[in-house]
C-alpha cells in the first residue's frame, strides 16, 4: 500500500497549476472516494463531531462539480456504512438529516449538470424518509447522461457480496454456469466499470469494507488531508499519483513487456 500523499492547502493558484499537469487523456472512469476524517476535524476545533459531518458537505459538492468537469464516468462515494449505525442514535439521525438536506438543496444543480444519482448500499435499512428523498433524486435523474454519482449509504462490502450470492440462488443459476462476469452483474455497481482509484481521506490505509470486490485491482491513494478540508487541489494531487503509476492488473507494465521479465528469462 502506498504512503500517505502529503496535501497542502494554497489556494486556487495551486488548483489551477496542478489541473494543468493533469493527463487529460489518463482520467480514471471511476474515481472511489472513502471520506474520512470528519470527527477528527471537528475535535481539532473543539466542536461537536457532527460540526464535521456538516462541514464535509462543501467538499462533497466540490467533488461532485470537479468530476464532471474532467469527465469522470463515475464517482461513489462512502457516505454511510454499515457499521455506522453502531454510533449513537442522536449522530445517526443528524447524518440521515443531513443526507435528506443535501438532496434538496442539491438535486437541481445536479440535475442541470446532467448528473445521475444512484445509491448503493442496503436502501431499504435507512428511514423511510430518507428513502423517498433518494428516490425522487433517482427517478428525476434517471436519464442524464453525464456523471454517474453513486452515494453508498448502509454500504458494505462483505454485505454486497452476500446480497449477490443471494440473488444467485434466487435467480436459480447453477453452481456450473457461475463465473466472474454473472457474479458481477448481481452487484449493486453492475453494469458500470470498476474503480481504477480509490481516495482516501484522513491519512488512514485501510480499505474499510468498501467494494471489496471491485477494488481488486483499483490504485489506492491515500491523502493526510482531513475529509472537511479536501478540495479540487487535493483532488488534483490524487489524479497525478494515479497517473504516475503503471497499472499491471496482474501482468506486465508495458515497459516489462518490451524488456522482458528478468524472473521469466532466466526461469
Amino acid at each position: 500500500m502506498a504512503d500517505p500523499v502529503r496535501t497542502t492547502s494554497t489556494g486556487s493558484e495551486e488548483a489551477d497549476e496542478l489541473h494543468k499537469r493533469l493527463d487529460p487523456e489518463r482520467i480514471p472512469r471511476h474515481v472511489a472516494v472513502i471520506m474520512d476524517g470528519n470527527g477528527r476535524w471537528a475535535r481539532k476545533r473543539r466542536l461537536p463531531r457532527v460540526a464535521g459531518h456538516r462541514a464535509g458537505i462543501d467538499a462533497v459538492r466540490e467533488l461532485v462539480e470537479t468530476c464532471g468537469r474532467l469527465d469522470v464516468s463515475v464517482l461513489t462515494v462512502y457516505a454511510f456504512s454499515k457499521e455506522n449505525w453502531k454510533r449513537p442514535k442522536a449522530e445517526i439521525d443528524f447524518l440521515m438529516d443531513l443526507l435528506r438536506e443535501y438532496i434538496r438543496k442539491e438535486l437541481d444543480e445536479l440535475h442541470a449538470n446532467g448528473v445521475r444519482v444512484q445509491v448503493v448500499g442496503r436502501a431499504h435499512e435507512l428511514p423511510l424518509i430518507v428513502q423517498d428523498e433518494l428516490s425522487r433524486a433517482i427517478d428525476s435523474t434517471r436519464e442524464n447522461t453525464g456523471l454517474v454519482f453513486n452515494i453508498a449509504l448502509s454500504y458494505g462490502g462483505r454485505a454486497e457480496i452476500v446480497d449477490a450470492c443471494r440473488e444467485l440462488i434466487r435467480d436459480g443459476v447453477r453452481p456450473e454456469e457461475i463465473d466472474e462476469a454473472s457474479f458481477a452483474r448481481r452487484l449493486y455497481t453492475a453494469d458500470q466499470p470498476d474503480p481504477d482509484l480509490v481516495i482516501r481521506t484522513g491519512g488512514e490505509m485501510r480499505v474499510s469494507n468498501f467494494l471489496l470486490w471491485q477494488i481488486a485491482y483499483a490504485e489506492l491513494v491515500v491523502s493526510d488531508v482531513l475529509w472537511p478540508d479536501f478540495r479540487k487541489r487535493d483532488l488534483f494531487r490524487a489524479l497525478l499519483e494515479y497517473q504516475r503509476r503503471e497499472r499491471r492488473f496482474g501482468g506486465l507494465s508495458p515497459r516489462e513487456a518490451v524488456e522482458g521479465s528478468p524472473a521469466l528469462v532466466q526461469g
